[in-house]
């Protein structure tokens, strides 16, 4: 996006035109709710008033996946066919990428340069995975007595309820989506009441790429209402839902009171980043915990919000990290220049100035950051924050933030190091940074993580499986572990 101009963006932005409506059964609905208004953190404006969706239109998605599912020819069809239409809808999204990146910038404050580099290739590369992936699968026949023919098939699950978040609200949707999509589910997609309008663009790109009504709905609305509806509904057979722990129960629950179905968690993190005096390169280590905890405004369940760094090397490191927080260019999500744009409202923004409050009160020392800035924008802007000699047992190192705020803490030798990664209820992600093959293989071996970065932090691709462990969830998005989530093992057995 560097060679459009910031007074470019500004335009085009001017001239989008949203979905305002529920995606149900192939077309757009009001409903008989009302509205809520989407308000853009850059400056905070509203961009849309949105239908506001209550139990009535949930059921009336529900019914549509049910019946697309039940009798449509969605399952039914080859899985080469499903295959192409997956890739055809990944198409359609690299031809409007520009358009689409645009609206997750303004509806959740993400810079345009990583809502199109990034959270767009993640997406198109997400279906176009998923639709290369259909028709590769296999059942299995194992081996019996001569006198008996066994079968071991997958089949697709039924209608799953996807809740996904505003963090990434492209990319998340589409690692819920296209695996249940590729399996021969039908899906009811319900976003975040904070970005709902990149969910609803989606879903006409889908059918515009030629998928069957009632295959993909997305309803809009809040957790409590729109997403409560659709954990109890009795016809909604696997629940996969991406967000916080907290609310992760509520579904658990939801089932329970229901039919229990099946309930796939992605939650929250407080990730461990690791940096041993042995690391191969210090430098390119502050840089990488500055990058990981700084992007997407540290919105971001993975980020590395806990530095662990050995005593010998913490001031270097802690200082390089320092430095690249004060020359981080925080700016108007709009401008192509912009490094961190705005936290998604002024309540989440509030929510993470009461953290970093609540750090400074416990004795931990603020390094850089801390304040809110451009306020005269209207939008809800934070400066990257750092902090350091920071108590294990304080909220700032226990509880997740969710923000662009990075906990210092140091350790002696390497068990301590497993000990305080470990010492968390979350189990998501964790990063080490060692030139020492053998502590590489046995720290990440000890660390209680679903993901292990070792040298590097966030890198990966569709081919490996991201979930976590303990309160981070259970389940894994990507790779082709994630169809396991939407498909049901059959046995049949032959007497021949």
């Amino acid at each position: 996006m560097h060679d459009i101009t910031h007074a470019e963006l500004l335009t085009r932005a001017k001239e989008l035109d949203f979905p305002t409506r529920h995606h149900i059964d192939g077309r757009e609905e009001s409903g008989g709710g009302g509205a809520f208004a989407v308000v853009a953190p850059r400056d905070g404006q509203v961009l849309a008033h949105v239908a506001d969706a209550g139990e009535a239109e949930v059921a009336l998605a529900v019914a549509a996946a049910r019946r697309a599912f039940d009798s449509g020819p969605w399952p039914r069809l080859a899985p080469a066919e499903r295959g192409r239409v997956l890739v055809r809808i990944a198409d359609l999204l690299e031809e409007h990428r520009e358009w689409l990146a645009l609206t997750v910038t303004l509806e959740m404050g993400k810079p345009i340069t990583d809502a199109y580099q990034i959270e767009l290739r993640a997406i198109i590369n997400t279906f176009r995975w998923y639709g290369q992936l259909a028709d590769k699968l296999t059942d299995e026949s194992p081996h019996t007595a001569p006198d008996a023919l066994a079968l071991v098939t997958r089949e697709p699950a039924g209608v799953v309820g996807a809740v996904v978040p505003w963090n990434f609200p492209l990319t998340l949707a589409g690692w819920k989506v296209a695996p249940a999509l590729a399996a021969g589910c039908t899906v009811v997609l319900k976003p975040s009441e904070n970005s709902p309008l990149s969910a609803l663009l989606l879903a006409r790109v889908a059918t515009e790429a030629g998928l069957p009504p009632g295959v993909l709905n997305v309803v809009t609305g809040d957790g409590p209402t729109a997403g409560r509806a659709l954990g109890l509904h009795p016809n909604v057979d696997v629940l996969a839902f991406t967000g916080s722990t907290a609310v992760g129960r509520y579904f658990l629950h939801y089932a329970a009171d229901s039919n229990l179905k099946r309930v796939w968690l992605e939650l929250g993190g407080k990730s461990p980043n690791i940096v041993l005096p042995d690391a191969p390169d210090l430098a390119k280590a502050a840089a990488t915990a500055a990058w990981g905890i700084f992007f997407n405004q540290g919105e971001m369940c993975t980020a590395p919000s806990r530095l662990l760094v050995h005593s010998s090397v913490a001031e270097e490191v802690t200082e390089a990290i320092v430095a690249r927080a004060r020359e981080l260019r925080v700016g108007d999500p709009l401008d192509p220049e912009t490094e961190m744009g705005a936290l998604v409202d002024e309540a989440h923004l509030e929510r993470v100035r009461g953290h970093i409050a609540g750090g400074q009160e416990q004795g931990s020392r603020l390094r850089t950051g801390g304040s809110r800035v451009l306020t005269a924008t209207g939008g809800s802007y934070l400066e990257p924050t750092v902090f350091d000699r920071v108590d294990p047992a304080s909220r700032l190192a226990r509880e997740e933030i969710f923000g662009p705020v990075l906990s210092v803490l140091t350790f002696d030798d390497v068990d301590e190091a497993v000990r305080l990664a470990n010492a968390t209820e979350y189990g998501l992600a964790a990063g080490l940074w060692t030139s020492d093959l053998n502590t590489a293989h046995r720290v990440s071996r000890a660390l209680k993580a679903g993901t292990v970065w070792v040298n590097c932090y966030e890198e990966g691709d569709l081919t490996v499986p991201f979930g976590g462990v303990k309160q981070s969830g259970n389940g894994r998005d990507k790779s082709g572990h994630a169809l396991d989530k939407y498909t049901e093992l059959k046995t049949t057995w032959i007497q021949l």
